[in-house]
């Protein structure tokens, strides 16, 4: 067999899902509270002999859960299998004029490996120095779609909702996503913003403020238009996609907004806590809106040496072998007596390279 007749890609890469028992895992940005009472309750009375038939094809229940939890028309909505799933079907729907795709040089990793998979031209914009995005450099530049996380990953950082704005204004007949996956954590959501502009798509995820990476659940909120070319992208592959048990859970979260902001206080107050105790330790934090820090470590120790020294420990935090960010950590907000043992191990470290200088 020729090895031409298959694809050569890069895939994405996740972060490493070890198996230790005794692991601290900071490395994937997940929740470290569980899911809604609400969601633990409707798995356990989930009755499994209906999964004999298939779901719902158009995930009805939870599409209108999301449309009267959000304030707009089900025709608004579409839900996939995680954002991620929505963000595919998004590449596959949306950008296929042939002009470039923009988004950040350094972002979400996988618009790349999208991009690719599915022969979309790009053109990656460098960051500011400060690792900002510029929305001017979003502007006046000829385009087929531009896609932006906010807050953005890596780095953390959000932007304004007037920058935002300024981009979805000046570039009316692209389509413009927000991957608003970090949102909860403190950044400024464009969902209101949906009805005035046809060319916005707005992205997010369960993984992260809702406990409920496993169940894979994301959705976006656009036009009807929109919403109804991505749906006949999805039907071309496959018209089945969430699960029931998967369903019934994103009902049940939606359902609980009490758990629902308590659980996003406590990761915020960690988060906090956490930015000041590392740069107390000479490290340089990022303003974080995202329920993850990017941290620079002090002169005399690399990032990759944090990170070797904290897996040793079975403490797993997130390195990127990426020209810019290579000495830089990114550190998901775990709980409090998580984040103290990775505290503790990163100043036993310091502790030690202080001695080796004296």
């Amino acid at each position: 067999m020729k090895s031409d007749n298959f694809r050569d890609l890069v895939p994405y890469v996740p972060g490493m899902q070890p198996g230790f028992k005794d692991m601290i895992k900071l490395n994937t940005n997940e929740s470290p509270y569980p899911p809604s009472p609400k969601v633990i309750e409707a798995s356990a009375s989930f009755n499994a002999a209906d999964l004999r038939l298939y779901p719902s094809v158009d995930v009805g229940p939870l599409r209108d859960a999301l449309a009267e939890y959000h304030g707009f028309d089900r025709s608004c909505v579409f839900v996939g299998v995680g954002s991620d799933d929505v963000l595919a079907t998004i590449f596959q729907a949306c950008f296929n004029s042939g002009r470039p795709l923009l988004f950040p040089e350094i972002t979400y990793s996988f618009y790349e490996v999208w991009a690719r998979l599915y022969n979309i031209n790009t053109r990656k914009i460098p960051l500011k120095s400060d690792f900002t995005i510029d929305a001017d450099d979003y502007i006046g530049v000829e385009n087929g779609g531009i896609v932006i996380a906010n807050p953005n990953a890596p780095t953390a950082i959000a932007m304004e909702k007037g920058e935002i704005v300024r981009i979805i204004e000046n570039n009316p007949d692209s389509v413009v996503v927000i991957d608003e996956a970090y949102v909860d954590f403190g950044g400024e959501t464009v969902l209101d913003c949906v009805n005035k502009y046809d060319n916005l798509i707005v992205v997010r995820t369960y993984s992260k403020s809702r406990s409920l990476a496993g169940a894979r659940i994301g959705y976006c909120i656009a036009r009807p238009e929109l919403i109804s070319v991505i749906e006949t992208v999805r039907n071309s592959i496959n018209s089945y996609t969430n699960n029931r048990p998967a369903i019934e859970m994103g009902v049940a979260s939606i359902r609980d907004e009490e758990y629902f902001r308590a659980m996003i206080k406590k990761v915020i107050d960690t988060r906090e806590r956490l930015t000041k105790e590392l740069r107390e330790l000479g490290f340089n934090v990022l303003p974080s809106s995202a329920n993850f820090v990017f941290a620079e470590p002090p002169a005399g120790i690399t990032a990759k040496e944090v990170y070797d020294g904290l897996a040793e420990k079975h403490i797993y935090v997130r390195h990127f072998k990426i020209p810019g960010i290579d000495n830089y950590l990114r550190i998901t907000v775990g709980t409090d007596e998580q984040v103290d043992i990775m505290l503790n191990e990163v100043r036993e470290m310091l502790k030690s390279i202080h001695k080796m200088w004296h």
